[in-house]
């Protein structure tokens, strides 16, 4: 239909009566029209007039037609020799032609089912998520940016905390409790509450590369009685291999006095549905964090301040920057030596954009000294205000690079295994 279309643009069918009229030389084309009524039409084929109009004037006594009374006021001939040019379509119906090509060629594009052409390109693997196993296991599909992975190759540790915080707030939103704050739900933010972590457990089994793609499982569950609890599970998207485990617990603040809250029943209401009654997927570590200062820690690093995009929306630093900030006081040497296999942080408060913060580490397990021989290694870390404040306590152990999979994760019991959410492991 569309060439058709295209094609009597192009090539207009004269009609029979048109043809007849046009045989006397000099005569315009005449129409017909739905009353069988006759009509007649300039040269251009735009201008008509009614056969009803009124009869041939006289001029001089002698009796002019109605073309050549017209012909008079343009002053152009009404019987022009018929060129190329005459014969052009409408330009409107050559573009409406046009167009219709256009739609019908993109609709079929639109319609096509596309496959991959080799096994390793996937089919939508960046999608925004989805709720599985019953709404309560949220999953979502990551790929690994160039811009995500630092000189070993492989991604940070910043760049797979920054997933695990990224699904946590898309598995409120898709789940429809998302309000106007930083992960908090609609009655949260009536009483002006806010969501901030308390303590972050993390196991690495392995890192992923550039072009990787992984798939991230997180749920929630009570801790305490006045906690929430968020577990992740991130696994290569392509193997089905697990590369991090992570345990998180929540507790609420009340945005504007910035004091912990309980959680209000009718919070408790909104949430509750959500929760898997499951252990954490990573046993706790309760190993109490010494105390390190200027005189026990093997190095300082000062004057480190926020930027604003180290802020979140909340006004407060986000708790992937700290985890930066850590690592800025990690020995060298273990650092490129070494990578991270396991991380546990206590939050202790929060700062601001007009904190200035030291970090200090020390390290334990033969020192850096006897990194040759030292296998694992662990370090602990302190990251506190200048004024002496505690904002996090961590500790981070340390596997030698290209160790392979033999990090904390082998290590795991396998109770914690076995009770995971059903298509979990």
């Amino acid at each position: 239909m569309v060439a058709t279309i295209a094609g009597s643009a192009f090539f207009p069918v004269a009609s029979e009566s048109g043809a007849n009229a046009s045989n006397k030389l000099g005569a315009a084309p005449t129409t017909v029209d739905a009353l069988g009524i006759k009509s007649k039409s300039g040269s251009n084929g735009r201008l008509k007039v009614k056969a009803s109009a009124q009869a041939p004037s006289k001029v001089n006594g002698t009796k002019v037609g109605i073309m050549e009374g017209l012909r008079g006021e343009t002053e152009t001939p009404s019987h022009a020799p018929r060129t190329f040019i005459n014969t052009l379509p409408d330009w409107s119906m050559l573009l409406a032609a046009i167009t219709t090509m256009f739609l019908a060629a993109e609709k079929q594009w639109m319609m096509l089912d596309w496959k991959p052409r080799r096994p390793d390109m996937l089919v939508d693997p960046f999608g925004l998520g989805k709720i599985v196993q019953d709404g309560l296991v949220f999953r979502q599909n990551f790929s690994i940016r160039s811009y995500e992975i630092g000189a070993d190759r492989t991604a940070s540790i910043e760049t797979l905390m920054n997933h695990l915080q990224e699904t946590a707030l898309n598995h409120v939103k898709t789940a429809g409790l998302l309000g106007d704050g930083f992960g908090s739900t609609p009655e949260m933010c009536k009483k002006n509450l806010i969501w901030v972590v308390t303590k972050m457990q993390v196991l690495v089994d392995r890192y992923p590369t550039w072009g990787d793609v992984v798939q991230v499982d997180t749920w929630v569950d009570a801790s305490g009685k006045n906690g929430m609890r968020r577990d992740w599970l991130v696994r290569d998207f392509k193997t089905g291999d697990i590369l991090t485990r992570a345990s998180s617990v929540w507790v609420m603040m009340n945005k504007k006095t910035r004091r912990l809250s309980k959680i209000p029943d009718e919070v408790r209401q909104e949430i509750g549905p959500y929760f898997v009654d499951s252990p954490p997927v990573l046993d706790d570590d309760s190993r109490k964090l010494p105390k390190l200062d200027e005189h026990t820690a093997d190095y300082v690093r000062s004057g480190l301040t926020p930027k604003w995009s180290d802020l979140d929306v909340n006004q407060h630093v986000n708790n992937v920057k700290y985890i930066g900030w850590i690592l800025e006081s990690a020995p060298q040497p273990i650092v490129e030596s070494h990578e991270l296999c396991g991380m546990t942080l206590e939050y202790r408060r929060e700062c601001g954009r007009d904190s200035v913060l030291q970090s200090l580490t020390a390290a334990s397990g033969g020192g850096v000294t006897g990194l040759a021989d030292s296998g694992y290694m662990e370090c602990r870390h302190l990251l506190r205000l200048e004024g002496g404040a505690e904002i996090v306590k961590g500790r981070t152990e340390w596997r030698p690079k290209h160790a392979g999979s033999l990090g904390s994760l082998s290590q795991l019991p396998a109770e914690s295994l076995s009770q995971l959410p059903a298509e979990s492991v």
